[in-house]
């Protein structure tokens, strides 16, 4: 729904996310279509089969067993449209005991599949999987659960009619699938009980990523008594509402990330300040777009395109949540600014291409719209003048849901989680979308809460570190006050690369 120049921009206001999209093979089947090996399994009233998941972005394929759960579109019309659930179950490498309350895995944006995207944060759960099944719902609307998918938007008008147009294109062509007010987080939280329930469980332990991480509170807020614990990954507070918090936020981000070359004198000597030369360079590109020849990534051919400073920002900002990626823009920015733009080019048509079918942007946008529409419409009135992205995000997603079906939400549904539920809470220092304030807001209320704010790292910090032994010892105890944190000092910052090769020795 995006112009080619402008979509990763747009895309990336919407986007919560903390790992980009992956895919998995057909539930039954190994990639080449082959049946896969294994036994059948019930758990409660569900029957599950053998399946592979895969990744591009891991190494090698779980085995795993998968099954579909067939819940109504609207609750209210049970003999209406129904959806099918696409789950997939891991169950613990080594035959023993498993404990009865399994682990659910919720994905971000919105707009992921959990199933397509767990397989590269498989590592994080390897302490977790000892012992406890992992559960993977696609949430409605996205993977293989009645995906909500529009056709890229191809033009070049990024005005508010345009985008309301898109919107209301997109729209009508789902309609013939999906009721759109049906797609939303509170329709998400029913099911994900009835995956529960139909498994026979009494209680679950929830880990949500970025959106996932609203889902996680609203269920637990939803189902206290059956929630066993929750870990919320780069966390979306349940007051927050999105308006225009994208651009402030990475601004934010990029003051302490570009800091490693202001205060590292080889790169400062060499790159000069980061964040003076990206400014002097959206302005260049603003004024006049330059056509760039380079090499295309995917194909290693030659090829032409436009660079525009809507592409750069789109860039920069998915850079910052990765500092190991981001550590390249200083010099990325730098040889665009001398007139070289062929890296800096063929890394944001790369990134672009990589990111066209990550978002489920149908169901992104019942999400967005039906829960946070009033804070865009707030944040139209006002600008974001002087920050990379500026306010042209907010403009976008609250044109397009002035255009798109909109489901209700509780009356409570942005009051803050409150109570005693178990609470793992996990920031990274340098999170461009979801700071660490964010994180330090959540457990003020949470009795059992608390907050570890990872040194140096982006967006999705499970992984990091002794994370994942922590987040084990957690799930096994569900007492993150007792937890010893002292294995994440280690964690380092990545040095800002002074040239293509790295960083100065």
């Amino acid at each position: 729904m995006m112009s080619r120049n402008t979509r990763t921009t747009l895309l990336a206001a919407a986007v919560l996310v903390g790992v980009l999209g992956c895919k998995a093979t057909s539930p039954s089947a190994h990639a080449d279509g082959t049946p896969t090996a294994g036994k059948s399994l019930q758990l409660g009233t569900l029957a599950f089969k053998p399946c592979t998941l895969s990744s591009p972005f891991s190494r090698e394929a779980l085995e795993a067993q998968c099954t579909t759960l067939q819940v109504p579109e609207d609750r209210a019309n049970p003999q209406g449209r129904k959806i099918g659930l696409n789950i997939a179950l891991l169950t613990p490498e080594k035959e023993g005991e498993v404990q009865p309350d399994p682990v659910f895995f919720l994905a971000g944006g919105p707009g992921q599949a959990a199933v397509a995207t767990y397989p590269q944060v498989d590592a994080a759960f390897r302490e977790v999987r000892k012992h406890r099944n992992v559960v993977l719902v696609d949430q409605r609307g996205t993977g293989e659960s009645n995906l909500l998918s529009c056709p890229a938007y191809d033009g070049d008008d990024m005005s508010a009619t345009a985008m309301q147009a898109a919107a209301a294109s997109c729209a009508t062509q789902l309609s013939q699938k999906a009721d759109l007010r049906f797609y939303t987080t509170t329709e998400a939280v029913t099911d994900l009980d009835a995956v529960r329930q139909a498994m026979g469980v009494a209680q679950i332990n929830l880990v949500g990523v970025s959106y996932g991480t609203r889902v996680a509170q609203q269920y637990a807020m939803r189902h206290p008594q059956a929630t066993r614990s929750i870990v919320l990954d780069s966390v979306v507070p349940n007051s927050l509402q999105l308006g225009n918090i994208f651009a402030r936020n990475l601004d934010d981000a990029l003051a302490l990330q570009f800091a490693q070359c202001t205060n590292a004198p080889a790169c400062k000597d060499k790159l000069g300040d980061p964040r003076a030369e990206l400014d002097a360079l959206l302005a260049k590109l603003r004024a006049q777009p330059v056509t760039v020849r380079y090499r295309d990534s995917a194909t290693g051919q030659s090829r032409e395109d436009v660079l525009r400073a809507e592409s750069v920002a789109g860039l920069v900002r998915m850079y910052a949540y990765m500092p190991a990626a981001a550590a390249l823009l200083p010099k990325l920015i730098h040889e665009a600014n001398a007139g070289r733009y062929e890296e800096l080019m063929a890394l944001a048509q790369m990134m672009q291409d990589d990111m066209k079918d990550a978002m489920a942007m149908g169901m992104q946008l019942s999400v967005v719209c039906s829960e946070d529409a009033d804070s865009f419409a707030a944040a139209t009135a006002s600008s974001d003048a002087g920050t990379v992205l500026g306010d042209q995000m907010a403009q976008g997603l609250g044109a397009m849901c002035a255009a798109w079906p909109k489901g209700s939400a509780p009356a409570d549904f942005h009051k803050p989680l409150a109570g005693n539920v178990p609470a793992l809470v996990l920031e990274g220092e340098f999170d461009p979308v979801t700071p660490p304030r964010y994180g330090e807001e959540v457990v003020k209320t949470l009795g059992k809460g608390r907050l570890f704010v990872l040194r140096g790292q982006g967006h999705n910090v499970i992984g990091a570190g002794c994370m994942p032994k922590l987040f084990g010892q957690f799930i096994d105890t569900a007492d993150a006050k007792a937890l010893d944190g002292a294995c994440l000092d280690k964690l380092n910052y990545v040095p800002p690369f002074t040239s293509f090769n790295g960083w100065e020795p």
